[in-house]
C-alpha cells in the first residue's frame, strides 16, 4: 500500500538549528523532513512537508491532504498547538490520522504550553524527545494506521 504522509511544521520552526539550541538542538527543519522520509520509506511511503508561520496556511494545507493517498500527518504546531482552535478544528473536519509532536518537553516549561488543543483529537503524542520525535511519530502513525514493512 503507498501512500503519503504529511508533516506539517508551524511557527518558527523554519528556525531549528539557529533558535535556542539548547531547547530545540541543532538539527534543521530539512534535516528533520529527510528523517521523516527515510522512516517513511521503510514503509513505502513518501512525505509531503509544509511549514508556515501563518495559521490559516496550516488550516489549508490539513484540508488540501484531505484526499485520498494521504493516510495521515505528523504536527508540530509550535505556538499555535497552545492557541489554535482554528487549526483544531480544521483537523476535526477531516478524517486524517495525526500525531502531535513537541521537541522539547512542553510539561517542563512554562504553564501555558502544558495546554493543546490538538491532543485531545491526536492518535498519539511525542513529547521531549528532540527532533528524534518526528522519526517516531512517523513510525508511532504508521503503526496506528496498521501498515506493515514495505519489502
Amino acid at each position: 500500500m503507498a501512500g503519503v504522509i504529511g508533516i506539517l511544521n508551524g511557527p518558527n520552526l523554519n528556525l531549528l538549528g539557529l533558535r535556542e539550541p539548547e531547547v530545540y538542538g541543532r538539527d534543521t527543519l530539512e534535516d528533520v523532513e529527510r528523517a521523516c522520509a527515510r522512516a517513511a520509506g521503510e514503509f513505502g511511503l513518501e512525505v509531503e512537508a509544509r511549514q508556515s508561520n501563518h495559521e490559516g496556511d496550516l488550516v489549508d494545507a490539513v484540508q488540501a491532504w484531505a484526499r485520498p493517498g494521504v493516510l495521515g500527518v505528523v504536527v508540530n504546531a509550535g505556538a499555535f498547538t497552545h492557541t489554535s482552535v482554528a487549526l483544531r478544528d480544521a483537523f476535526a473536519g477531516v478524517d486524517l490520522p495525526f500525531v502531535e509532536v513537541h521537541i522539547s518537553n512542553v510539561y517542563a516549561r512554562e504553564s501555558f504550553r502544558h495546554h493543546s488543543y490538538l491532543s485531545p483529537l491526536a492518535a498519539g503524542i511525542v513529547v521531549g524527545c528532540g527532533t528524534y520525535g518526528y522519526e517516531l511519530a512517523v513510525r508511532a502513525l504508521v503503526h496506528h494506521l496498521g501498515l506493515p514493512l514495505h519489502a
